[in-house]
């Protein structure tokens, strides 16, 4: 339930705060807005004129029979109608267009500061609830701008234009149909503040369904591999009755509410034809003063309905605005200090300086951590798992800032580098390759127009990961689908290889690299590992000991703590933690005698 609190609330109708913020988003586009402010007041005023016309052409030429005028008025009523459309047409197609632009240029303000955000943020933040903000919230805003804060004007000027008209036409009909609005006004307090209740849970469930959609479709693989469908159905079939049952709440509402507009509107109507009717009789109103009154009085409920409607999409859209701004106000605390270290990593050198790290306040991850990684020098980091091995990664590349000790690249702390130029010298190939929708050179260049075809070719062939792209039937244009969905897993893994030595970084990581890469396929990239750790820092986490045996230098970690350092052989003499990991791993057969439990690693 808690991850669906920040959808249920929906604040307040209005907030003169949300509102100025949001009409800076308009700004860009004020000619537009104010043309079609134009537009609209033209149609309204217009729109208005039409019953005064129906009175005269009554009063004064059918009545006299006079031809000629009746003509004349029916010509200028046609006029009217076909400006109405016209100007109607303007201000519907400038709205839609001012709101449209809008949200393009709010979507990517969301897009781009998500993408400045840390990875703490996103570790808080489910991706549903992201989801939604780009999506959902936006387009709440939308319908406030292209259906709301504009339209509202035409509502209060044609309700305003009418009430005129009314009282300029016979002020005691006119108060007939005023006394009718307690009546309509209670009508829709009651209607305001049922569809409120319905709205919140139609937005909650909504939200539910999506995260629950987003975590299935994700897992669909888990859930067929362990049957789990006919359960997963039944607890979708609930979230979705859900749904369907607040929205008919809502819909019930809404027939109630506007068949009784109707009602209200037809007694207010035929209170108008029982006085005027008896005044039209007693020859103190005309009969066109009468029909013109009619009309007018149809036409005074029809704003006061749009009212109604506007309240519920201007309160969906206050609570929307105050959700995306919180989004947006919301600092990355991780970024390129004032006056950054204007230069490159040139040589590539890592010092770990009494370092010690902690996700959760007690609960520290890394204690005291000091190791030295010299330019060129390939360190690989074993131990078992939360160890602290990754968390080593996320420090170097400033995914999360250290809490005590520091981080030195070439002898300079890496907070004073330029985020983007650090980040770019660190080249990482994870475990879980990620692939984005597009073709295999695509996901190599990854937009770096630097980049060319021929570099791409060569860390392809480097890598052999050309052997099967090659075989693909666009080759390197072949599309790869979400998240590399047409490849394997090894085939991925070939690809971050050769993006990594596309970009050719001085500083290199392997987070278990080639933990999903088959005997045979490992045997092949030996080599091309080779070449692409040569001149480069290399830093190679791994369960396999197989693929770190020829690192210069073997770090072991446990309980956030370095408990070991030497080569494979000093580690295997020393006859440690290393030399039980080792053991585990490579005797089929293990002595009891040798070979610890899994349990004693923990000692």
């Amino acid at each position: 339930m808690s991850d669906f609190t920040e959808e249920q609330v929906l604040g307040k109708a209005y907030d003169a705060r949300l509102m100025r913020r949001l009409l800076t988003y308009i700004k860009p586009y004020r000619k537009s807005a104010l043309l079609a402010i134009l537009c609209l007041i033209a149609g309204s005023a217009l729109s208005i004129v039409q019953p005064y016309l129906t009175k005269v052409a009554i009063d004064r030429y059918i009545g006299t029979g006079d031809f000629t005028g009746l003509n004349q008025i029916a010509f200028l009523y046609i006029l009217t109608l076909i400006f109405v459309f016209a100007f109607s047409y303007g201000q519907t197609w400038l709205i839609n267009l001012m709101g449209q632009k809008t949200m393009l240029d709010l979507r990517m303000e969301i897009f781009q500061h998500l993408q400045k955000l840390d990875v703490s943020f996103f570790d808080r933040n489910p991706v549903g609830r992201l989801m939604t903000r780009v999506t959902t919230d936006v387009d709440a805003l939308n319908e406030l701008f292209t259906s709301g804060v504009i339209s509202v004007f035409d509502d209060i000027f044609t309700l305003s234009g009418i009430i005129i008209a009314l009282f300029l036409l016979d002020y005691r009909l006119a108060f007939a149909i005023l006394c009718i609005l307690p009546i309509l006004l209670l009508v829709t307090l009651l209607f305001k503040i049922k569809v409120r209740d319905s709205y919140r849970r139609v937005r909650t469930a909504i939200a539910r369904i999506n995260a629950f959609l987003q975590e299935n479709i994700t897992g669909a693989a888990v859930v067929q591999l362990f049957g789990r469908e006919k359960r997963q159905h039944r607890q979708f079939s609930r979230i979705n009755k859900e749904h369907l049952d607040a929205n008919m709440q809502s819909i019930f509402y809404y027939a109630i509410f506007f068949p009784l507009l109707e009602v209200v509107s037809a007694l207010a109507i035929a209170t108008i034809i029982w006085i005027g009717g008896h005044e039209v009789l007693a020859g103190t109103l005309t009969l066109g003063k009468l029909v013109a009154f009619i009309q007018y009085s149809d036409r005074f409920f029809r704003p006061i309905s749009d009212l109604s409607e506007k309240y519920t999409i201007l309160q969906a859209a206050m609570a929307s605005s105050e959700r995306i701004f919180k989004l947006l106000d919301t600092q990355p605390t991780i970024s390129t200090t004032a006056n950054p270290v204007a230069r490159k990593v040139e040589k590539g050198s890592i010092e770990f300086r009494n370092v010690s790290f902690c996700y959760n306040p007690g609960e520290p991850v890394l204690n005291d951590i000091s190791f030295k990684v010299g330019p060129g020098e390939r360190v690989a980091v074993v131990g078992h798992t939360g160890a602290g091995k990754s968390t080593l990664i996320s420090l170097l590349s400033r995914f999360y800032d250290v809490q005590q000790g520091e981080i030195l690249i070439d002898g300079a702390n890496v907070k004073d580098f330029d985020l983007q130029e650090l980040r770019r010298s660190i080249g990482i190939v994870l475990q879980d390759v990620f692939l984005f929708s597009g073709s295999v050179s695509e996901n190599i260049r990854l937009g770096n127009k630097a980049i060319n075809d021929e570099q791409i070719i060569h860390a392809a062939d480097t890598v052999h990961a050309s052997s099967f792209i090659r075989k693909l039937d666009a080759q390197f244009n072949t599309r790869v689908g979400e998240r590399g969905s047409s490849l394997s897993v090894g085939q991925r893994q070939l690809l971050a290889f050769a993006r990594a030595l596309a970009y050719d970084p001085r500083i290199l990581i392997l987070d278990e690299a080639t933990s999903s890469i088959d005997t045979e396929t490992e045997l092949l990239i030996r080599d091309a590992l080779a070449k692409l750790m040569a001149n480069r820092t290399s830093i190679i986490i791994a369960h396999r000991l197989s693929t770190i045996q020829n690192a210069d230098r073997i770090v072991v970690l446990h309980r956030g703590r370095i408990r070991e350092t030497g080569t494979h052989q000093e580690l295997l003499r020393l006859k440690g933690i290393y030399w039980r990991l080792y053991q585990l791993q490579y005797r089929d057969q293990p002595d009891p005698a040798l070979v610890t439990s899994p349990k004693s690693l923990d000692s």
